[in-house]
């Protein structure tokens, strides 16, 4: 059961769930519809990025890209992409452009071997790589004191996100959080993706991490069993043979079991909203964690529609809306109006 009447704003370190006021556009109401949208109809959004290199203690690397050098004194929000995404995934390129609108000052983490270039370690990343993230969350407050700090996750990006604070709360220097069609239950997604029409996005995201594994093997000797690999067919297939060996992992089902930020839920304090579609086509409705495993800081935003990282409103396809970055843009602007006014209470 949601809470209707608190749908439009979160109640900062108040947990819960809250139904979503999101509405889906009529002729865009299937969730393979509304993920698919984005990807294939949205205009492509122009986004300049700075580019900022972070040299790691291990040898490897980690692109910040920027989309505004300019306004030092604005709020900045670290943008963490999802599964074989970047700065130039269609989700991230259209909060960037929100932010740049909303006075503030986006940057995004692509993860190793994400920005273009590979990484200089045979490793890469995965669903709950939460070192790199807690080494960007502290260098940006270091080189940045003085600004607030918030972070938004999607999909793979949000598992991670959810995970660090479910671990570190309350040492992470983040005044709030947002986590945007998360894989609570990394196994049971795995799972659902091998079954309908989501097989499609199976696919195509195996296809991709598999191009990966051939430039990796052209750079390094990673130890895997590359022939075997390309085989592969399932998320869970790949993960065994790939990603668990290469990240220190026994097998899929220990990365899965040990990476998924559900149980970890329970310990975040730090003000967050989780935004959710019921429908989303990457998991199932009994994925969705129950109000008491939510953390004291921890919202869910429950929409019927949505699909995955979809959202799109709007009357007619010509003139669709994205809801999804305007509702983080909103809950952003709360909790940095909310954050300033605790401060000057207390100064």
């Amino acid at each position: 059961m949601c809470i209707r009447d608190r749908a439009s704003s979160i109640d900062l370190g108040r947990r819960g769930k809250v139904c979503s006021a999101f509405k889906p556009a009529w002729w865009c109401r299937n969730p393979h519809q509304q993920t698919l949208w984005p990807i294939f109809a949205r205009h492509r959004l122009k986004v300049n990025y700075h580019r900022q290199r972070l040299e790691l203690t291990d040898g490897d690397f980690l692109d910040l890209d920027w989309s505004d050098s300019v306004h030092h004194d604005r709020p900045i929000v670290l943008v963490l992409h999802g599964l074989e995404g970047s700065s130039q995934s269609h989700y991230v390129r259209g909060l960037c452009s929100a932010l740049n609108q909303h006075e503030f000052r986006p940057c995004v983490m692509n993860f190793r071997g994400c920005s273009g270039e590979n990484n200089r370690l045979p490793r890469t990343y995965h669903a709950g790589e939460t070192g790199d993230l807690d080494y960007v969350i502290r260098w940006l407050h270091l080189h940045n004191p003085d600004m607030p700090l918030f972070a938004v996750g999607y999909s793979l990006g949000a598992n991670m996100l959810l995970k660090l604070l479910g671990q570190k709360d309350p040492e992470i220097p983040l005044a709030a959080a947002a986590a945007v069609s998360v894989p609570f239950e990394l196994s049971q997604c795995a799972s659902r993706l091998e079954k309908g029409f989501s097989k499609i996005y199976q696919h195509w995201l195996i296809g991709s991490m598999k191009k990966t594994a051939i430039r990796k093997a052209d750079q390094h000797d990673t130890g895997l069993d590359i022939p075997a690999l390309l085989k592969t067919r399932t998320f869970r297939e790949f993960d065994n043979l790939g990603t668990a060996p290469l990240h220190g992992f026994r097998d899929a089902e220990h990365y899965y079991s040990t990476d998924s930020c559900r149980q970890h839920l329970p310990r975040i304090t730090t003000p967050t909203l989780i935004l959710q579609a019921k429908d989303d086509p990457f998991m199932t409705q009994d994925l969705l964690p129950e109000e008491h495993e939510l953390g004291p800081g921890v919202q869910l935003e429950l929409s019927d529609k949505g699909g995955h990282t979809g959202f799109v409103e709007g009357h007619f396809p010509g003139l669709s809306r994205y809801w999804l970055e305007n509702r983080l843009v909103q809950f952003l602007t709360q909790a940095n109006s909310t954050r300033a006014v605790r401060r000057s209470e207390n100064a």
